[in-house]
């Protein structure tokens, strides 16, 4: 049965993860090893013992996310023989799909990813920037409470995860301003997350400035599965029009929903999610009810899905 492979990305990781699939499968272990080995310190042990404050630093969280997602990859393609027939990944877990399809080296990623994170971390003073979660409201009227508390300062929506699931990101007064507009707005719940970078807003161009050098210097080749951007749902086959697509996703808005969609539209009825947390899984689920969705995170999960194969 044909199906489509995605991604998660910061905020799916936990304290841990994988380690069922680690007693298993050898490929677990050695490919956080390979990530070990090109940053110089051990990501394993940081998943695994923490301490949580450690796993959830960006510069940590991105590069672990990735190998969490292509270890499980390569589990799932040594025990599926049906290959799938597009890919995805939200935010971090666009360069996840794009090793798994081969158009990135698994080490060139892993030392894209940790430039990335780092670009990110040092983009915005600590406490300066911040990202809530908008609950309940249409992504017109979010843009519209963003427009309303910008006041000079950024704040934008910046992810369209599903109907009613927005999230946004700018200059924390901004941000907390937004949060009160949306909830005199009606929206269900308006809540500040607990993250020190604001993603994908125009806080990051200078990050992705600098991260276009660094994609400039990556060998890129086009993709033997295809991926879908996370900056316009569309595919990008060449590796220049796939450095582009990187570089504005840093300060672009994440477009999952529409993603969703244009899988559906292609006709494919089941998406599986590789690598821990189940969180892509859940949005799937309200932004297209027929798509059926399974989520590879642990022995269990890995019997399910081949069972459906």
């Amino acid at each position: 049965m044909t199906h489509a492979i995605i991604f998660p990305g910061q905020g799916s990781q936990s304290l841990g993860m994988l380690s069922d699939l680690a007693g298993k499968y050898t490929e677990v272990q050695e490919t956080f090893q390979q990530a070990s080995d090109i940053l110089s310190r051990d990501l394993w042990a940081i998943t695994q013992d923490g301490p949580e404050e450690e796993l959830n630093a960006t510069i940590n969280t991105q590069p672990a996310m990735l190998a969490a997602g292509v270890a499980v990859w390569r589990i799932w393609s040594g025990v599926c023989s049906i290959k799938p027939e597009i890919m995805a990944g939200h935010s971090l877990g666009e360069y996840t799909a794009l090793v798994c399809s081969g158009a990135l080296d698994f080490a060139d990623a892993v030392d894209l990813v940790a430039e990335r994170a780092r670009l990110m971390q040092s983009a915005v003073p600590e406490g300066e920037g911040a990202m809530a979660a908008i609950l309940g409201l249409d992504d017109d009227s979010v843009r519209e409470v963003c427009d309303q508390a910008s006041q000079g300062q950024v704040v934008e929506a910046v992810n369209f995860n599903s109907p009613g699931q927005v999230v946004i990101a700018g200059n924390t007064q901004a941000v907390e301003r937004a949060i009160e507009i949306a909830t005199e707005a009606g929206a269900k719940r308006a809540i500040q997350l607990p993250v020190s970078v604001p993603s994908h807003c125009a806080l990051m161009k200078p990050a992705a400035e600098k991260l276009s050098e660094k994609l400039a210097a990556t060998t890129i080749q086009s993709p033997q599965i295809k991926v879908l951007h996370n900056v316009d749902a569309g595919l990008h086959e060449q590796p220049e029009s796939i450095r582009e697509a990187l570089a504005a996703q840093l300060h672009s808005p994440v477009l999952w929903a529409d993603t969703i969609r244009e899988i559906a539209n292609d006709g494919i009825l089941k998406i599986i999610e590789l690598g821990p947390g189940r969180v892509l899984t859940g949005l799937n689920k309200r932004i297209d009810r027929s798509l059926s969705g399974l989520c590879i995170q642990d022995i269990a999960s890995l019997e399910k899905a081949l069972a459906s194969e």
